[in-house]
């Protein structure tokens, strides 16, 4: 088997925290008093903290909320937020003194008997660059035209399938490559086993390629490399395993550790070879589960259908989720009432490292979201209000008044953002905040998957907002009220368009930086009058003075007057300037207290470029 090194490999050890110490041992011998200081490491999950102090962990999530942190049962916490639940809770927490090394994220650390736990099949993430052939190869593999469906050829989603490889299944989650979506590629790498970099032979690295090698990294999975387009004339192998050693990566030729094939996408050319490869990797690494334990997974992808109501694309990753199951997911639950596979069929139950597309859910969930089973519907519903609490809190909060730097407030833009499933949501929401300025903020009011409705449209309406359809349109009522109302929709479906039109608006509401420039200066002589209206005689000093000039009158260092220079004469005629060395007459609406010896300055605004 081409560039399989099993003899060099040792079966990788799961990484997580090292037992903490029990926080209620006994207190002064012989007393039997509970004492109450709890050893809480650096980082650890919601669940092991309700572990530590014997309580459920539905009273640790309360706690958290309580203090305006919504946590799922298997999210990873720090040791402040997990000491504060600790007070709240009557604990006094104090630093672990050794933790053994870092909880991985996203991957909920279960505490399993040996004699349950059974082989699964790995999960392989693809990640990469834009246009590297992520997709395509993908589809080799799968024998399923998936990049035809994608609009400019761009995947825009995360999809998860399964294929079989010499009699083995493997699960695979396809990440977008736009820079766009680097959260979405972060939530791939933190539910995988393997991290399956694509880099184009012909484009080599390039910044989302290190992007997905940073959040594989993160995710403390080990990393195989894919050079694809290795048939092209133009393909450099060379130079992109030289750019990859310089992020790190030694290939195995060179005698590292990091497996890495040249393969094409389109011809199949060392594909059978990569994937041989893995899974000899999946083998070393000794995946296993309980498929008996009631269901712990993550959603991947979530949308709105037209007729089925919430969909979710969950990922199981250990025990075994089966139709009729109650689930917890973030800020909604429900009962499982049908299951898909990747192809669309029924699917009964699904077992660890099995993706499928949930309906019964009562609300599309955010993606990444934490899916667990509860037994009991009315605790269910106790957290769910909870959470759901927590989330009005946190999205009111952030609606106080805008100020920018030095006290100024912000000009805002306002959008309302549709999309065709909740994961873009996330990422195209993220970009667009970053489009934010020092003038200019740019508020996403409201973020939903499905069409554009009248509701939207009464939203944007009422808060003099853009709505924004991503892949999304609007319904023909939304439309014909949108027009009615003066409510400007503009629809996208490709990101880079979307971004840069929506950066060009920002421009347009951002205020010019303005300079002042001086034009003229002149000296009063006399004072005079001109029927009810004041009048000064003027000697020009140095430039010129126009009529119509911003003009300021100051007696010694004290202003006097600013505004435009209404009316300009020399001798009995008005003129239109007045250039140094020529005396004048000068009048200002309003204004009647010149005195002999004040200062006259014209100047005009510029923009600064």
């Amino acid at each position: 088997m081409a560039n399989v090194k099993a003899s060099r490999r040792a079966p990788v050890k799961s990484k997580g925290p090292a037992p903490a110490r029990q926080g209620r041992a006994a207190g002064p011998a012989g007393l039997g008093i509970p004492d109450k200081t709890l050893s809480i490491p650096d980082g650890l999950a919601v669940r092991q903290l309700a572990d530590l102090l014997g309580m459920t962990p539905v009273e640790v999530i309360k706690a958290l909320i309580k203090h305006g942190f919504m946590a799922t049962v298997n999210q990873v916490i720090d040791y402040k937020t997990a000491a504060t639940a600790a007070e709240e809770l009557g604990f006094q927490p104090e630093p672990e003194t050794a933790v053994a090394g870092p909880v991985r994220p996203g991957r909920p650390k279960l505490e399993e008997d040996a004699q349950d736990l059974q082989p699964r099949p790995p999960v392989i993430t693809v990640m990469g660059h834009v246009d590297h052939g992520k997709t395509s190869l993908l589809d080799y593999v799968r024998r399923a035209n998936v990049a035809a469906q994608e609009v400019g050829g761009i995947t825009q989603h995360v999809g998860a399938y399964q294929a079989q490889v010499q009699g083995q299944l493997i699960t695979f989650i396809d990440t977008p490559g736009h820079e766009a979506f680097t959260a979405m590629r972060a939530r791939g790498a933190q539910v995988t086993d393997i991290a399956l970099l694509v880099v184009a032979a012909d484009d080599g690295v390039m910044p989302q390629t290190i992007e997905a090698i940073n959040h594989a990294r993160a995710a403390e999975v080990p990393i195989v490399v894919a050079i694809n387009k290795a048939d092209l004339p133009d393909a450099d192998l060379e130079r992109v395993k030289r750019q990859i050693s310089e992020q790190g990566l030694i290939i195995e030729e060179w005698g590292g550790e990091t497996i890495c094939m040249p393969v094409s996408a389109k011809t199949g050319e060392g594909v059978q070879g990569l994937l041989e490869n893995i899974l000899v990797l999946a083998e070393l690494l000794d995946l296993k589960a309980n498929p008996g334990r009631p269901a712990v997974g993550a959603v991947i992808e979530a949308s709105l259908d037209s007729s089925r109501g919430p969909m979710a694309t969950i990922l199981v990753q250990a025990g075994t989720l089966r139709v009729g199951d109650l689930i917890l997911v973030g800020a909604t639950c429900g009962r499982v009432k049908a299951m898909f596979d990747h192809l669309g069929a029924r699917m009964r139950e699904a077992g660890p490292s099995t993706p499928a597309q949930v309906m019964g859910l009562a609300a599309v969930p955010a993606a990444g979201e934490i899916v667990t089973i509860e037994g009991n519907e009315r605790a269910a519903r106790e957290l769910i209000e909870e959470r759901q609490r927590a989330k009005v809190r946190q999205t009111l909060a952030p609606q106080a008044a805008h100020v920018g730097p030095g006290g100024k407030a912000l000009r805002e833009l306002n959008i309302v953002l549709k999309t065709d499933v909740q994961g873009t949501v996330e990422a195209v929401r993220t970009s667009l905040e970053r489009l934010s300025t020092d003038e200019v903020k740019v508020r996403v009011l409201h973020t939903a998957p499905g069409n554009i409705t009248e509701s939207d449209v009464m939203l944007a309406s009422a808060s003099r907002a853009v709505i924004i359809g991503f892949n999304a349109r609007p319904d023909p009522a939304a439309r014909r009220m949108a027009d009615g109302e003066g409510v400007e929709i503009r629809l996208y479906n490709i990101i880079y368009r979307l971004l840069e039109e929506i950066e060009a608006v920002v421009k347009g509401l951002t205020a010019p930086t303005l300079v002042e420039v001086e034009e003229g200066q002149a000296e009063v002589l006399q004072v005079f009058r001109v029927g009810r209206n004041q009048a000064a005689g003027c000697n020009v000093r140095e430039g010129v003075l126009r009529r119509g000039a911003l003009i300021r009158v100051k007696r010694g260092e004290e202003l006097l007057y600013e505004g435009r220079l209404d009316s300009l004469r020399r001798f009995k005629e008005d003129v239109r300037e007045v250039t140094a060395g020529y005396e004048c007459g000068i009048g200002l609406p309003g204004f009647d207290d010149f005195q002999p010896g004040d200062t006259v300055e014209t100047y005009r605004q510029q923009r600064q470029h």
